[in-house]
């Protein structure tokens, strides 16, 4: 049959409303990739709108997906977090939240998340593991529920180690490599220096490994960096980058499958038997993180 008599009939539009905050990030690439090829599959458009990290963008954006009528709205990273559920609710469509956990969620609003304390921990245990007892975390944008999470599983880490916390080891970041390139000289006016990072993305490990070797450090003998995400880039780079991979094309197919069970829900007039999904992310060793020199 005609699917567009057929979404007239049902009253859908046959389409899914995705909001990232950017498109320049491999890891929103790759999810968006994950969401575009399941919503293709159950012969679903997909409609793209860019917050730019910005939360009065991100409302405007969510506020277009509305006037466009689409069946159901994916938002990726929201920096809006709990107090804006309400309105994500007057949508009248299925939301699903990916890497932006909630707990006051309404009755149809999910999220799909990866386990970021989960990951925070295995990147550092690898860390202590190698032998290192200074290490620095390179935080994210600030304020962002993900980064609080990665930097508890870090501090879980050290914890289980017997290492202390050290507030002077948290080092500033904002997500991306110019970010990582800053934290290095942070990091290199400490004393004692770390002998090794543990960085809130890939795209901030990458920036803090330019800067270290432009500043004469040899990788990993000199400073150890572990990313995360597992983002395309990370194993091309020299020296190839140990991270946390996360799942991302599976993040957003598990979101698309998740708003279309909620859209058959709402169909038959059901309540929702939907839980929120977390996902693992593994550690993937590469060059980049070796044991510290004595």
């Amino acid at each position: 049959p005609d699917l567009q008599a057929r979404a007239l009939v049902m009253g859908r539009t046959q389409s899914v409303g995705v909001v990232v905050t950017t498109i320049a990030d491999p890891f929103v690439a790759e999810v968006v990739q994950g969401i575009e090829d399941a919503a293709h599959a159950a012969n679903y458009s997909v409609i793209l709108a860019a917050s730019h990290a910005e939360p009065q963008r991100e409302i405007e954006a969510v506020e277009l997906l509305r006037a466009k009528r689409v069946d159901l709205v994916i938002v990726l990273s929201s920096r809006l977090g709990a107090l804006y559920l309400a309105h994500l609710e007057r949508i009248g469509a299925p939301v699903v939240l990916i890497n932006s956990h909630s707990q006051d969620r309404g009755p149809y609003t999910f999220s799909v998340t990866v386990d970021n304390r989960h990951g925070g921990y295995l990147a550092t245990r690898h860390l202590v593991e190698l032998g290192h007892r200074r290490i620095a975390y390179i935080t994210g944008q600030a304020h962002h529920s993900d980064d609080r999470e990665r930097l508890a599983g870090y501090r879980d880490a050290l914890n289980e180690a017997g290492l202390p916390f050290d507030e002077a080891l948290i080092l500033p970041g904002d997500g991306d490599a110019t970010g990582g390139q800053r934290a290095c000289q942070r990091l290199l006016a400490l004393s004692p220096r770390p002998t090794a990072a543990f960085c809130y993305n890939d795209r901030t490990a990458i920036g803090l490994i330019y800067a270290a070797k432009q500043a004469g450090l040899a990788l990993p003998r000199d400073l150890a960096v572990v990313g995360f995400d597992d983002i395309p880039f990370a194993s091309f780079i020299e020296p190839a980058l140990t991270t946390i991979a996360q799942p991302m094309a599976e993040l957003g197919r598990r979101a698309v499958e998740m708003g279309l069970a909620l859209l058959a829900e709402q169909r038959e007039d059901k309540a929702s038997a939907a839980s929120n999904v977390i996902l693992r992310g593994r550690l993937v060793v590469r060059a980049s993180s070796g044991a510290p020199v004595l």
